[in-house]
């Protein structure tokens, strides 16, 4: 049985692993890819997503998201960490194909009506566009079937600030609205097992020896990326971070969730954070243990069936 699956994104180089992982993956009816500034501005994600899905061969739709934040004015791009233009090293590169009329919050309120009780939503970056889509629809919420968030952190703490992870850090206004209407449908796979997940410089070689093209192209973004890992955190290798919760929408039989109510800080100390709740919500379940070996073989497996 496949799963029906959109991904809101803003490639992003570990956003590129998730893509790349989806469109091989034989369990995933990939339906098309929403975006949001974050790694990259909103209109170059728009532009990286149609590079992706290009690369691919995948013919499907992209529609474009919010260009900030709900409340708080806009960030300055993670180019730190995924390079100027979202892809490492790689130069920018103008594709063939364009973004749908619709912006992102109306596409997906229109694909979880066609297909109620059916469609996982796997968001990889800030939630705006899904605060939106709430916002605009009361019964989104109820349409989708799965919310399977990357972002947050329970008890790992923060990689962008002491608290807060960078997902919910760019937009908490607009996760504090997810995580308050969607709370029972929504998985949050954050740090506390994205961290231990962990992809070294020889895992790309083998993802390039086996799919030349793609892997290729993966395994020169991974350059630039784990460079980064090894200046901050001294790691020789890189976090699967979007990977692991797009696999969660398939396997959440490799994570060990706990439900607690969960709540975003907006407050500026602690912006971002995610933080138990104590009003009336119901659970999110948080993803607290992973068996990483596995979610890693997956990862690559499925990576190399790639062309």
């Amino acid at each position: 049985m496949t799963t029906k699956l959109i991904i809101d994104t803003d490639p992003g180089i570990d956003d590129a692993m998730a893509i790349f992982y989806a469109a091989a993956a034989p369990d995933i009816e990939l339906l098309g890819l929403t975006t949001i500034f974050g790694n990259v501005t909103t209109q170059m994600a728009t532009r990286n997503a149609l590079r992706l899905l290009e690369a691919a061969e995948l013919d499907l739709p992209v529609a474009e998201g919010a260009a900030q934040p709900l409340v708080l004015p806009p960030f300055e791009p993670s180019t730190h960490v995924h390079g100027d233009e979202g892809f490492g090293d790689i130069p920018a590169a103008t594709p063939k194909g364009q973004a749908i009329e619709e912006d992102a919050a109306d596409f997906l309120i229109r694909m979880a009506r066609e297909h109620k009780g059916e469609l996982t939503l796997c968001p990889i970056g800030p939630l705006t566009n899904i605060a939106l889509a709430i916002q605009r629809d009361p019964d989104f919420v109820k349409n989708c079937k799965r919310i399977v968030v990357m972002g947050g952190s329970l008890e790992a703490g923060g990689n962008i600030s002491p608290h807060a992870e960078a997902n919910i850090y760019h937009d908490p206004h607009a996760a504090e609205v997810v995580f308050a209407a969607a709370a029972g449908k929504i998985t949050m796979v954050g740090l506390d097992v994205t961290l231990k997940i962990l992809c070294v410089p020889e895992d790309f070689d083998a993802i390039k020896e086996r799919s030349p093209e793609l892997g290729g192209m993966l395994k020169q973004m991974s350059v630039f990326y784990i460079k980064f890992y090894q200046e901050v955190a001294n790691l020789n290798g890189c976090s699967l971070h979007d990977p692991a919760a797009v696999i969660a929408c398939t396997h959440p039989d490799l994570f060990q969730t706990r439900a607690v109510p969960l709540r975003v800080s907006v407050d500026p100390e602690t912006s971002g954070a995610t933080e138990l709740a104590d009003d009336a919500r119901g659970n999110t379940h948080v993803a607290m243990g992973v068996d990483a070996d596995a979610v890693k073989a997956l990862f690559l497996k499925r990576l190399s069936l790639l062309p």
